[in-house]
């Protein structure tokens, strides 16, 4: 049964041209010489082939095709995956070089803290976010924008017309808020105004490597799957609270104080890192508020 099957596949790699493919044995001789038996048998007077490919030689084929492409696709997907995730770390780390640099012009004073400001949004006079403060030093817009920004049902209603947080607000990733300077009456989020004020200084870093400046605006683990009643993240909440769109399946985009990247794929990793000048971990208490430090300060 098994050589019967496998002279049929061959049979029909010949009939389509593919008999080089195939390898040579008992039985299975492939050959495209016209002179041998099987050829001259095959051809009429007028040197054209009479015999065509049978209904089951075509469904051979079509089954190996198959069997190639279910296991060639998933590979395929993979590897567009894991060049978006480079892309996203390099684009990410770009704009942390930026910060530094910036940084050297102005004293090592981080630059003021704007976020998701719509009014007027990313592109027009007057829009102000952290991007448009370092924009000089990258010389490039792209660089703010993760492969894997798809935007988010709150950015449909804030910025009619934008399909990613990089068009909308300017910037794919959020900048850590207690990593950055406050000033009342300037810094913003959401278009309001905050009335505080609170410099951070680069130096003042306790832990650098260890301590989140910036991530991607949408982590996998944001999701009500991981997050039980947007309790601890609060992205994926009840309308009119729904922030959260799934980006990254895996994980997202990590930027620490001393510029270098990462991509995290667990809750526990990102409530292990520091978000204020202090080193305070991300998912553990605010004394002050009772809540984490997340909600105090991511």
């Amino acid at each position: 049964m098994q050589t019967t099957i496998a002279a049929l596949g061959v049979k029909a790699l010949r009939r389509f041209g593919l008999a080089t493919l195939v390898p040579y044995g008992p039985g299975l001789e492939c050959t495209s010489d016209a002179s041998t038996p099987q050829r001259r048998n095959a051809v009429g007077l007028s040197g054209k082939a009479r015999g065509a490919f049978t209904l089951i030689e075509l469904l051979v084929v079509i089954a190996i095709i198959a069997v190639l492409a279910a296991i060639l696709f998933p590979v395929f997907a993979q590897a567009k995956m894991a060049a978006k995730r480079t892309t996203g770390i390099s684009n990410a780390r770009q704009v942390a070089l930026a910060v530094k640099m910036y940084l050297d012009d102005v004293d090592d004073q981080m630059p003021i803290f704007y976020a998701y400001n719509s009014q007027p949004p990313a592109g027009q006079p007057g829009h102000k976010g952290v991007e448009v403060e370092v924009l000089p030093y990258t010389k490039d817009k792209n660089v703010f924008r993760d492969p894997f920004d798809d935007g988010g049902p709150y950015l449909l209603t804030d910025v009619p017309g934008a399909t990613s947080y990089w068009q909308g607000y300017g910037s794919s990733y959020r900048f850590t808020q207690c990593a950055y300077t406050l000033v009342a009456g300037e810094s913003s989020q959401n278009n309001v105004l905050y009335t505080t004020n609170r410099s951070v200084s680069d130096t003042q870093f306790e832990d650098p490597s260890g301590t989140r400046i910036m991530r991607t605006e949408m982590m996998a683990f944001f999701s009500k799957t991981f997050d039980i009643g947007c309790a601890e993240y609060g992205y994926d909440c009840a309308p009119p609270n729904n922030y959260f769109q799934q980006w990254d399946s895996i994980g997202g985009t990590i930027i620490f104080s001393d510029c270098h990247a990462k991509h995290i794929s667990s809750s526990g990793q990102y409530d292990n890192e520091s978000v204020d000048v202090n080193g305070d971990l991300s998912g553990a208490t605010n004394p002050a508020t009772g809540s984490s430090w997340y909600w105090s300060c991511d």
